[in-house]
């Protein structure tokens, strides 16, 4: 863990000063349903990114020491499920008017932050197969409503050699017919995916949110560069992905949260953070290919 962790929790940041009102929920809406991937540019300011970036590498490197600390998506491509403190810029984040409109658009206005981690793809990562981060739920497939989101903010900018991010839009509403595990498509479907794909560049201040759901893959990282990017998993309240995840904050760091956050956070309030051990391996992910 960070210094900031264990010893002197983050102290939470005042939200930025911009309306949340200026954000149209019908183009959210539409972005989201539509293509199943929307973003924000120049969101944070890029010092504040590379704030994020130090606390991620010191929290990658700690993960990497503990057994289960970091799960592989891939060859040379990691997750790291974190605890919100062990960052400077959560409160930041999860009270950004942006983040907040797109929460109550989609998820309405009991949305529940139920995760927050990080992928590493390093050099040398291979592209993975396309996949969903987990099954389809009956209020998508049947109800055709989207339950939960992720949002990303990566720590650099990305360059064409840096492994982008490669999403197929609308794809997070077909059926998972001869999907494994209900989450990775067979090869046959490729060549329909590969028809729509659209390959994302973010700068450092992005940030972007999709449906898990979307049909999407990391790429070969050619470069001599690691892609850290930030994840920020948010429910409505009938979503169920928070069993999946463990999120911890200290009394002292919750106590001092804002009110309305709080009611937005599925948590155990602890003494003393407790280690996570990824337990969400993503089966087919760590075949990547060459």
């Amino acid at each position: 863990m960070t210094a900031a962790t264990l010893e002197a929790p983050a102290q939470p940041q005042a939200p930025p000063q911009q309306g949340r009102q200026q954000f149209d929920v019908a183009t959210i809406m539409g972005g989201l349903y539509g293509d199943g991937i929307i973003g924000h540019k120049g969101a944070f300011s890029r010092e504040w990114v590379a704030q994020l970036h130090e606390d991620v590498n010191a929290l990658f490197e700690d993960a990497l020491k503990r057994p289960g600390g970091a799960v592989g998506r891939g060859p040379k491509r990691y997750y790291v499920e974190i605890h919100p403190e062990g960052i400077r810029g959560f409160v930041d984040l999860v009270t950004h008017p942006w983040v907040i409109a797109v929460c109550e658009a989609v998820l309405g206005p009991e949305y529940k932050v139920v995760e927050i981690g990080f992928d590493v793809p390093g050099p040398g990562a291979m592209n993975q197969p396309w996949h969903r981060d987990f099954p389809s739920p009956e209020e998508t497939l049947v109800g055709r409503r989207l339950n939960s989101l992720a949002f990303n903010v990566t720590c650099v900018d990305v360059f064409e050699d840096m492994g982008p991010f490669e999403i197929a839009p609308g794809t997070q509403w077909d059926a998972p017919e001869d999907f494994q595990h209900g989450m990775f498509p067979p090869k046959s479907l490729y060549p329909r995916y590969e028809e729509r794909v659209q390959q994302k560049m973010p700068k450092m201040g992005d940030i972007s949110v999709r449906s898990a759901l979307t049909i999407h893959r990391g790429t070969t990282n050619r470069s001599d560069k690691s892609r850290p990017v930030l994840v920020l998993g948010v429910d409505a309240p009938d979503a169920r992905n928070a069993e999946r995840h463990d999120l911890q904050f200290t009394r002292e760091y919750y106590d001092r949260l804002p009110e309305d956050l709080k009611r937005h956070l599925t948590c155990r309030v602890v003494d003393k953070l407790e280690p996570i051990v990824q337990a969400h391996t993503i089966e087919g992910l760590v075949m990547g290919e060459a």
